[in-house]
């Protein structure tokens, strides 16, 4: 028996061969002739004495294709139940996102209303309010106090930073002068010191009645007290002479006198009215009016407008001229009086004003003083100069020019007087 020939084979190309680029080789057929073998059970029939062509060509190697093996019920359970977790667990961290951006911004804001409502409640720096903190004031009573007292912007804000500063409980009782133009910050401190504040008043020479009433208000006491005050009927010596129906005018003696927040108006008045009779009595100036013709009410009417007419120095010798036109029963003739009367009556100052207190009209001293009076204008009514002058006038050189004839006064306005002289 002939054995069939074997083919040799080309190795195949593997996949971790490198495909390289060859060229292609032709195609070996092969004509082979051998005798039909015994065919085996169950086999094919074979071709005996045929040809066969076999072709050597490479077959490409197909790689298995590795199979999934499916998780585990358990796992793939478990896979909706983790993607719903991770969805919660981002919500809520947005949430809380925004909320600590929320609450970053209210913070910032809350600190810029704080800051507002403790600034400043008024840029006026000459005001001033006096405000009484009782003992054992709560610090809501004394900031809801403060604020309607128009010391503070805001009650509550007060509160809050009391309670943060952690000086709740630590305000002084006492009678104090706040000014409303400090912060909120300074008057706590204010508060906190606990001493009693004090102030100085002076009533000019030459201050009105009017002009004493705005200082008190400036300094926080409160408009009724103070017109109350001024209208009381004080029983002092002082006032022996004074027509009841009068006020206060020319009785504000000027002095500088320190007092405490616990004053009241009256108490103050009362101190001045003290400092006055002291001066009268030193100087025995009930006496030496009375010497002139005059009662001391009449005495200080007179002073009032000395001082308002000249410097101190030309006092004596003005005192002396007006009391020599009273004496022959002239008009005293002073424009201070009605320029006095019509800012009383709020109305434009002239010589024809009709009102009493018009010494170019109406003859005599005017019903009242215009000013208080100063001690040098006291001192000139009570030892006035000695002159026969009738008239007196202040040139444009702030130089006092007397006469004893209108002739002669008309002469020194000629001369020396082309602007204060222009009425009214």
């Amino acid at each position: 028996m002939q054995r069939r020939p074997q083919i040799k084979k080309t190795p195949v190309e593997t996949q971790s061969t490198p495909r390289v680029r060859q060229e292609a080789k032709p195609v070996v057929r092969q004509t082979i002739m051998t005798p039909a073998p015994k065919r085996p059970l169950g086999s094919r029939s074979g071709y005996v004495g045929q040809s066969q062509n076999v072709v050597q060509a490479s077959r490409p190697i197909v790689k298995p294709v590795e199979k999934k093996i499916p998780a585990p019920v358990e796992q793939s359970l478990s896979l909706p139940h983790r993607s719903r977790k991770h969805r919660l667990r981002k919500w809520l961290l947005s949430i809380a996102g925004i909320l600590v951006v929320a609450a970053g911004i209210s913070a910032i804001a809350g600190a810029v209303w704080l800051q507002n409502e403790l600034s400043p409640a008024s840029d006026d720096t000459t005001k001033r309010v006096k405000v009484t903190i009782e003992q054992g004031a709560s610090t809501t009573s004394i900031g809801t106090e403060l604020e309607n007292l128009g010391v503070i912007k805001n009650h509550f804000a007060f509160y809050i930073y009391m309670k943060l500063s952690g000086n709740a409980n630590k305000l002084q009782a006492g009678v104090y002068s706040l000014q409303p133009s400090l912060s909120t910050q300074a008057i706590v401190e204010h508060l906190m010191a606990g001493k009693a504040d004090t102030f100085s008043i002076t009533f000019y020479p030459g201050g009105t009645v009017a002009e004493a009433k705005k200082t008190l208000l400036g300094l926080g006491y409160d408009a009724q007290e103070i017109d109350a005050a001024f209208a009381k009927m004080y029983d002092r010596p002082l006032f022996a002479t004074k027509p009841l129906s009068s006020d206060l005018e020319g009785y504000l003696y000027g002095e500088t006198i320190e007092f405490d927040f616990s004053a009241s108006v009256e108490s103050i008045l009362e101190r001045f009215f003290d400092q006055f009779e002291n001066f009268v009595d030193k100087n025995d100036l009930v006496a030496l009016y009375k010497k002139r013709g005059l009662t001391l009410y009449q005495g200080i009417i007179l002073a009032s407008i000395v001082q308002r007419e000249v410097a101190a120095e030309d006092m004596p010798a003005v005192a002396r001229v007006f009391l020599n036109r009273i004496k022959q029963g002239m008009n005293l003739g002073s424009d201070v009086t009605y320029q006095y009367a019509a800012k009383k009556l709020g109305v434009d100052p002239s010589p024809s004003l009709d009102s009493p207190y018009n010494t170019r009209k109406f003859a005599g001293l005017p019903p009242g003083p215009i000013a208080t009076p100063g001690a040098s204008a006291l001192l000139a009514v009570a030892n006035p100069a000695k002159n026969d002058y009738l008239f007196f006038l202040s040139g444009d050189d702030d130089v006092t020019y007397f006469s004893k004839t209108d002739a002669g006064h008309q002469q020194n306005i000629a001369l020396h007087c082309h602007e204060k002289c222009l009425l009214p």
